[in-house]
């Protein structure tokens, strides 16, 4: 584990001051005024900035909260709360038909993980309900670890562990509150407060798993946005926006004015307290860690990414960005931040797939290489237009891979762009434009050196995009049928699937469906088979895919189809493929909101488990 740096008995990172080469003595820790020991070192580019002491990062804070807040609080007029997101010269979109060797690049890039969670990256374990190594299954539930032993005929519980704050909330939109990893006999449970304001990291030691043992349990002030596991180091992504402060409202012919003028001055006594994520009201993070970005456009908050080792929970290290945003993406080797300016309106659905362009019309991409436990900043850049969600990013070999929606800078079309390091920037490198004209991008599945875009306004057009060449990338083909697909999966080199809704020719929902496509020849994708499910049903994987389950040894799919919305019946649908063609076999397994924990677990002995909201079973395939 790298070095740390121990101020008044906080252990705090040091990779973002380790990098700029920033010392700051023992009195200048956060909301202290001391200076710092040598003059701050410009960072790798002029995009993020550090403050000479902890006064600075705190004034930088309060200049940019003074332009946002009006006589009714936050945002200057009438809100309700603060949503908080999410070209270069020389590139030019691709024309001409494609050659025949572009054609040739495959799908083959693996997303199976030996956890039973359906990831993003393989490689990268991800947070869930549901953990399994070897004969060992755990699951969360209701505040609750319970370990099963699934080596008999029968899964077998050997023990429930009380964790009062690992409960989450908004499981739908795939919020990780609530969810856990497993490294090397400890599970590290995230767990979110019901007011979504903070996060408890608890570890538990599981050597012997019929008396599990509690061996950490730190309760963050700031909302848990994302959990990676990189070998084994546990990384959160956590998220503190602008400060609850008890705002005035306007009253009276004067009202306001005076209220703007109060608030304001409720502004200027905030502590970095209200604005860095604390434990027992002190900042985890060290005013040395916090990169300022130059750009006082994009949304006011702190960004921090905590790394966590298991075996010593209080070894912390962290590195912040004074932005908010949930969308991030995590490779084997770097972190990216995708910034946005600040929109005004309700925001209770984190992790959404849907974004709101900043006031630019441009999104700020921060990169930092991921190395052991330390996370240290590396190169910035930015798109013109905007970034939905994490699974419009993808890194291969040194490529940043994006896909991007329209914005005020842009066409009306999507995009898939692709930037390199270029010393401390990030610069496109290549780009293909006018993906689903007068469309929004629905889903994105990226390989090794293609892109699969599916778009949506009235059919869905799925697209395929080469990548081998990052500098020159070409669309190869492109598919109209109805409805669109929200989740994409490989099955193999030559056949893909799509999880989502089918749809009129006039854009219409009917309820959930699963296409089968071919991309052996990619100039020509082909959907080979759709199963279409009942009207007003829903497809699982489209928010969250984890409810997605391949079984490639049996060539069955597994995957959670729901209908209903104030009464909820929750099946598993079991696709099995064979000749081009699926077959459709649906199981009925929960009710109710225990419809969004369901999960499909393939084990090490060849069974599948099934967790549904109160029971354990092994899945008759």
């Amino acid at each position: 584990m790298r070095a740390r740096t121990i101020i008044t008995g906080i252990t705090v990172g040091t990779s973002l001051a380790a990098a700029v080469g920033v010392g700051y003595a023992l009195g200048s820790q956060p909301g202290s005024s001391g200076p710092p020991t040598a003059p701050p070192i410009a960072l790798a580019n002029s995009d993020l900035g550090v403050a000479a002491s902890c006064d600075d990062l705190l004034a930088s804070y309060v200049d940019r909260a003074l332009e946002q807040v009006g006589p009714y609080g936050w945002g200057g007029g009438t809100v309700f709360g603060a949503m908080e997101g999410g070209d270069a010269a020389g590139a030019s979109e691709a024309a001409g038909a494609p050659d025949t060797a572009r054609a040739g690049v495959s799908t083959s890039r693996s997303t199976s993980n030996e956890s039973g969670t359906n990831v993003q990256e393989l490689g990268v374990d991800e947070s869930d309900v549901v953990k399994v190594a070897g004969s060992l299954l755990l699951r969360l539930r209701d505040g609750e670890l319970l370990a099963y032993d699934v080596a008999g005929d029968e899964p077998r519980l050997l023990s429930t562990t009380r964790l009062d704050d690992a409960r989450g909330t908004s499981a739908w939109v795939g919020d990780p509150g609530g969810e856990l990893v497993l490294v090397d006999g400890r599970a590290v449970v995230i767990g979110t407060s019901d007011d979504g304001l903070s996060s408890t990291v608890t570890t538990v030691d599981l050597a012997d798993p019929t008396s599990p043992t509690v061996v950490d349990a730190t309760t963050i002030r700031g909302r848990a946005s994302a959990v990676r596991l990189h070998g084994d180091v546990v990384r959160v992504v956590l998220q503190n926006g602008l400060p609850e402060l008890d705002f005035s409202f306007p009253d009276g012919a004067f009202g306001q004015l005076r209220a703007r003028l109060r608030n304001r001055a409720l502004v200027r006594e905030t502590t970095l307290a209200d604005w860095l994520p604390t434990v027992d009201g002190t900042p985890l993070v060290d005013c040395a860690d916090v990169a300022i970005p130059a750009d006082d456009e994009i949304a006011l908050g702190t960004t921090t990414v905590l790394a966590v080792d298991p075996v010593d929970p209080a070894a912390r290290t962290t590195t912040a960005v004074a932005t908010a945003s949930d969308v991030s993406y995590f490779s084997t080797d770097r972190f990216y931040l995708a910034a946005s300016g600040p929109q005004w309106g309700w925001n209770d659905c984190m992790g959404c797939r849907t974004s709101w362009p900043g006031s630019s019309g441009t999104t700020p991409l921060f990169a930092f290489a991921l190395d052991g436990a330390s996370t240290t900043y590396v190169a910035s850049g930015e798109v013109e237009g905007t970034i939905a969600d994490r699974w419009s990013m993808d890194a291969v070999g040194g490529s940043l891979r994006v896909a991007v929606g329209p914005s005020s800078e842009t066409g009306n079309f999507n995009s898939v762009l692709t930037l390199r390091e270029d010393g401390s920037d990030l610069v496109v490198d290549g780009r293909v434009d006018r993906l689903g004209v007068d469309e929004e991008i629905k889903s994105v599945r990226w390989f090794d050196d293609l892109a699969i875009v599916v778009t949506f306004r009235q059919t869905d057009p799925l697209y395929a995009v080469d990548l081998s060449d990052p500098a020159a990338p070409v669309l190869l083909g492109e598919l109209k049928i109805p409805g669109f697909s929200e989740y994409l999966h490989p099955l193999g080199e030559q056949r893909l699937i799509g999880m989502g809704q089918d749809a009129s020719l006039q854009g219409v929902t009917r309820g959930a469906q699963a296409a089968l496509f071919d991309v052996t020849d990619l100039t020509s994708p082909r959907q080979l088979d759709v199963v279409r499910y009942d009207k007003g049903t829903y497809a699982g994987a489209g928010a969250d895919p984890r409810q997605f389950t391949w079984l490639p040894d049996q060539r069955v799919a597994l995957t959670v189809v729901s209908e209903g919305w104030t009464g909820t019946t929750g099946w598993v649908s079991v696709l099995s493929l064979a000749d081009g063609s699926m077959t459709n076999r649906m199981v009925e397994v929960e009710h109710g909101s225990d419809v969004a924990d369901v999960r499909l677990v393939p084990l090490a002995s060849g069974r599948v488990a099934l967790v549904t909201g109160d029971d354990v079973s092994f899945f008759d395939v």
